[in-house]
């Protein structure tokens, strides 16, 4: 028997329906089920097959599982080593070498030093650094966020230079990316599980967060198809199995906005029935094709 895991934090919706509809589908020699851990021991397998991570971004103790049950045959959706390794500020310098759109962004050191360094820790950086080309390069207004983690924390608007510095003050040790503001027409928020299977969702961010899904515009077949292909080279050259991609549509050009999302908001409250009942389906087959090609023992992670 082979047994797909789901491994998540406070969220309910989503990991009972996926194990539902997984064991619904009753397919021979596979079944379904909340990760169980009692105890974690150096090389030891997991006993499942299949691991879907939801929760691990915020414990530790849950990362380290993965990368063992990883390393002892389990397929890991996402990868664990390269979701270690991944930073919001890479995506963004990988999609100006594979032709997709992002906002104008730059790095800032943090405000704060970090933790056991001083003044000699930078003596290879400037200070001050050519801030004058900087702000010329992004202009006003300008978003700030970190280069790492999500879910709307820690992201500012600026408005101009001393905006800018007054609420970067605020971010302590955080590295903070300064990005051009993208105004746009339509904005939309694309499931993408396996690496092909695509769900175009209207969104709009500035709506509260409970009717962001609630949107006024949709894409014609010309505009839907761009979209599927940016989000799949996004996604392939990424290696996530499973991510969301923002794309936000100024003169009918999609700019990827925020596309490293490898556990991304599901709950049936959020996105709506219809968008739910499609990602559990998605995840349901996907997480069963994993199962029946993984071989114990062997490297069954997408890539790495």
């Amino acid at each position: 028997m082979k047994k797909i895991g789901i491994l998540f934090g406070k969220e309910r919706s989503f990991p009972d329906a996926f194990i539902a509809r997984v064991n619904q589908k009753n397919i021979d020699g596979i079944t379904a089920e909340p990760v169980h851990i009692d105890k974690l021991v150096q090389g030891e397998s997991s006993g499942y097959a299949v691991i879907i991570d939801r929760i691990s971004q915020d414990v530790p103790f849950y990362r380290a599982y993965l990368k063992n049950a990883a390393l002892c045959g389990a397929a890991v959706i996402n990868n664990p080593f390269w979701w270690s390794a991944d930073e919001k500020f890479f995506n963004n310098c990988l999609m100006t070498k594979i032709d997709v759109p992002v906002p104008k962004t730059v790095l800032i050191p943090s405000s704060s030093l970090p933790t056991d360094t001083s003044e000699q820790s930078f003596s290879n950086l400037a200070y001050p650094l050519d801030w004058e080309n900087i702000f010329n390069y992004i202009g006003f207004p300008a978003y700030m966020k970190p280069h790492a983690g999500g879910g709307w924390k820690s992201v500012y608007k600026v408005n101009d230079v001393n905006d800018f510095f007054t609420k970067h003050g605020e971010t302590g040790e955080l590295i903070m990316m300064l990005q051009e503001e993208i105004i746009f027409d339509e904005y939309y928020r694309c499931y993408c599980i396996g690496g092909n299977n695509v769900r175009i969702m209207p969104y709009e961010p500035r709506n509260p967060h409970h009717l962001r899904y609630v949107a006024d515009f949709k894409p014609d077949q010309q505009r839907l198809e761009l979209m599927t292909d940016i989000v799949i080279r996004i996604c392939k050259y990424l290696g996530y199995d499973f991510n969301t991609v923002e794309l936000a549509l100024r003169g009918g050009v999609p700019y990827a906005i925020d596309f490293c999302n490898p556990a991304p908001d599901a709950e049936v409250t959020s996105v709506g029935q219809e968008n739910f009942d499609w990602v559990v389906e998605a995840a349901a087959n996907f997480a069963i094709t994993k199962a029946q090609s993984q071989q114990e023992g062997k490297d069954n992670l997408t890539w790495g």
